[in-house]
């Protein structure tokens, strides 16, 4: 049977999935061709044919992703007769790495950022219609790279140099659809542990008076340590996942300000769940390479809240870690313990699967389908096992802050061999709960748990979907010390 993809749908499908189209950027004065073949006889243009050259730069306007032409408009409709030779010369203004692709003429650019400089396409247009041209990148099209190519006249009868596209070619369709295989490579040599320590939790508020907080953070990109073997390129805030832990009490007014690396290809941002007004933070923190930017907020509500990049696409960013928290303490601040914790769950989505000994590149398509290959407590598999592992003494009593990044997947989280004496259901000190052995934890949400250890031995943090496990949903609670008579013994009495 003939399968036909309708161009909307292909063009979904490329910006959903990130494809790289088959024609590439040119230098000036190479004709470019279209990948679909004729089916018809073209004819004579009514005007002659033409060179018709484009300067686009991109940048962020009103707090979107756009191309600019050399007037200042903003996603210009750019315009030429059939026939005509088009050449558009593209650079990265704002650094972040970007292309333009036109999916119904079988175009596209090479990626171009601040690294690479300006980069040039050229090509020659075999027809008239109104055609839409984009960046590819993924989430960029969403948050506003996106203008039309307007073709007058009938098609030059060039065929030997252009032929003219055939839209309803099954063939070209799918060569557009299918995005081309990932190579395989190992591991990456320089990978680094980016798993957050759990003991990393800044000191108790306590009772003092409301007072500013100042916040600094920056997005890297980096390569970091999967698992035993596997490494991925993480999106991190300060080069850990999750990202610091954040603390204030109820009436602080904090100013954070978000600073993205210079070597990013990615614009970075952060909304804060803790934040009331600019959509978090995120209207106002879209930061490119090389920039920072701040806000300013007053910490209404006390609580613990999840953090996250807000950049399109923002599950992608999610799931190459980009989240943390912030506790908001209440007035008064919080009852004293031995010891605190802050631990986050996320998911990771890989083109290999679970356990490949190579350097995993992000899996979209998985990721729209929800079936992620790890499930990570720290960002890695072992970070809580063997990089870090948290730790306790017989009669202390232990509080975890508890976190899902997601992107997209509901938490099960339980001790095994304990049970929660306190637990702070989804973060808020107002629904306050005791003796629970599992607590469900939202992705975007948070929990806060608390448990006093009275025998000692390794207790696992899981989540208790348990297949989760096996994936790297694994943590271990050391608890040394004498233990409390009659609590529990192996064998009989």
């Amino acid at each position: 049977m003939k399968r036909t993809l309708s161009s909307s749908a292909i063009a979904t499908a490329i910006c959903l999935l990130g494809v790289t189209l088959s024609v590439q950027a040119q230098p000036a004065g190479h004709s470019m061709h279209n990948a679909a073949a004729s089916s018809g006889t073209a004819t004579a243009a009514a005007q002659p044919a033409a060179t018709k050259r484009y300067d686009l730069h991109t940048n962020i306007v009103d707090g979107k992703m756009v191309f600019v032409d050399d007037k200042g408009q903003v996603n210009p409709t750019l315009s030429a007769n059939a026939g005509d030779t088009i050449e558009i010369v593209l650079e990265s203004g704002e650094g972040a790495e970007h292309d333009l692709v036109i999916p119904e003429l079988n175009v596209a650019s090479a990626k171009f950022s601040a690294g690479t400089g300006k980069t040039t396409l050229r090509f020659k247009v075999p027809r008239s219609g109104a055609f839409t041209y984009y960046c590819s990148i993924p989430g960029h099209r969403q948050i506003g790279m996106e203008g039309k190519l307007q073709v007058s006249g009938t098609a030059v009868a060039d065929a030997g140099t252009v032929p003219a596209a055939n839209t309803d070619s099954s063939q070209a369709a799918l060569a557009l659809y299918t995005p081309a295989p990932v190579p395989q490579r190992a591991a990456d040599p320089s990978a680094v542990s980016v798993a957050a320590n759990p003991a990393g939790v800044p000191a108790a508020i306590g009772t003092r008076a409301p007072k500013t907080l100042k916040y600094r953070m920056e997005t890297v990109e980096l390569p970091g340590k999967l698992d035993d073997g596997t490494s991925f390129t993480y999106w991190t805030f300060d080069r850990q996942v999750p990202g610091p832990m954040l603390r204030a009490r109820v009436g602080d007014t904090v100013e954070l300000t978000l600073a993205n690396a210079r070597d990013s290809k990615m614009i970075h941002s952060i909304d804060l769940h803790a934040v009331t007004g600019g959509h978090g933070g995120g209207e106002h923190t879209q930061v490119a390479p090389g920039q920072e930017k701040a806000i300013t907020f007053k910490a209404l509500n006390p609580g613990l809240y999840v953090y996250h990049c807000a950049t399109p696409l923002v599950p992608q960013h999610i799931a190459a870690g980009m989240y943390g928290m912030i506790l908001v303490e209440p007035e008064g601040g919080l009852a004293k313990v031995d010891r605190e914790y802050y631990v986050m769950q996320g998911e990771m989505y890989t083109g290999r699967p679970h356990g490949a000994k190579v350097h995993q590149e992000a899996d979209l398509e998985k990721m729209a389908n929800e079936l992620p290959d790890y499930y990570v407590f720290n960002g890695e598999v072992g970070a809580l096992s063997k990089t870090h592992k948290l730790q306790a003494k017989v009669g202390e009593t232990v509080r975890i802050y508890f976190g899902v990044g997601g992107p997209n997947k509901i938490s099960s989280f339980h001790v095994i061999g304990e049970i929660f004496d306190t637990v702070y259901s989804e973060g808020s000190f107002s629904g306050i709960k005791h003796d629970v052995q599992t607590t469900l934890v939202a992705p975007g949400g948070a929990t806060i748990v608390e448990i006093k250890v009275q025998h000692p031995g390794s207790y696992l943090l899981v989540d208790h979907a348990l297949s989760r496990a096996g994936k790297g949903a694994v943590g271990v609670l050391e608890v040394t010390g004498v233990p409390v008579p009659g609590v529990y013994k192996a064998g009989p009495l």
